[in-house]
């Protein structure tokens, strides 16, 4: 289980840094607000092309990626029941759905698969998953739900996700990954490199929001926080067990790493995805940090489980 210390102390540390950064005031008043802009309209775009473009889209069709495809809809589909019947406004719903499914499978999902599972390329079924499905709808939903002086055209709706710069940059990696095409390692240099800031800018901007915050779960956003980390944590991975064991019929490695995945806490984007839209960062906050913290006896448990 070292895969799972090392990726969680990685992250910790940075949001440390990012604490520290914010009580000390060091970037100002606006510094969180600059790194979540950065991460989201340059850096993640940068980042997502660059993995995309090199990714075997035959994972498309695999087996895990249905497994994760159904128990994302699952749990999301919960969350979005609840707040239909509590009528919470389509922001906060779609961002607990998010919370509730979406999995951190880049900073930390990736080494866990290398140093627990042994083959990292068992997380890109669900990277590919939610950047190529989930990100472009929820985004869109939201676009759609803002309020303006006059309803969204017919044309606006249907242009909306090819106008948001996360799925951007998805689609244009897809784009040059079924070509064929090996873009020249100059040519591909300058993404890596603006790429690279995309992760720790969350995290910095995570750690940065955190002075003065109340402790997660206590405030006006009590209810959907503790929905979404129960369906996260706990939800997830039991639904994500019994579809891969009783639908698919996976055992041993292939059952062990669906659940693995399943159980990974909510990602930091959707931190940058809340202030970006300026709806339930709260709920996208507290959400992120209380799924990473249960996030280690529940990855535990699996590995003890079905390890």
């Amino acid at each position: 289980m070292g895969g799972v210390i090392t990726g969680f102390g990685v992250i910790a540390s940075i949001i440390v840094t990012g604490y520290v950064l914010g009580l000390r005031g060091a970037l100002g008043g606006q510094g969180r607000e600059v790194l979540t802009k950065l991460s989201f309209n340059v850096a993640s775009p940068a980042l997502l092309f660059t993995t995309l473009a090199h990714a075997d889209l035959a994972v498309i069709v695999s087996t895990p990626l249905l497994v994760t495809a159904l128990s994302t809809f699952v749990v999301a589909g919960a969350f979005v029941a609840v707040g239909a019947v509590r009528k919470w406004s389509v922001g906060r719903t779609t961002i607990g759905a998010l919370c509730a499914s979406y999995v951190n499978a880049g900073n930390l999902g990736i080494p866990i698969a290398m140093y627990v599972l042994g083959d990292a390329s068992l997380i890109a079924p669900v990277l590919l998953f939610q950047q190529l499905v989930m990100t472009p709808i929820a985004l869109t939903v939201i676009d759609l739900s803002r309020p303006g002086e006059h309803p969204p055209s017919i044309l606006r709706r249907l242009t909306s996700p090819f106008r948001n710069p996360i799925v951007i940059g998805s689609l244009s990696g897809v784009a040059v990954a079924a070509t064929g095409w090996r873009a020249p390692g100059p040519l591909m240099e300058p993404f890596h490199l603006v790429g690279s800031m995309a992760v720790p800018a969350v995290l910095l901007a995570f750690g940065i929001s955190l002075p003065g915050s109340a402790l997660p779960g206590r405030g006006e956003e009590r209810g959907p926080v503790l929905l979404s980390v129960a369906l996260k944590s706990f939800g997830q991975p039991v639904v994500a067990w019994a579809i891969a064991a009783g639908v698919f019929g996976l055992t041993g490695t292939a059952l062990f790493a669906a659940v693995v995945t399943s159980a990974l806490p909510a990602a930091q984007n959707l931190f940058t995805y809340a202030v970006r839209y300026e709806t339930s960062t709260i709920l996208a906050r507290e959400s992120i940090l209380l799924s990473t913290v249960l996030a280690v006896p529940v990855l535990f448990t699996v590995a003890a489980l079905l390890g």
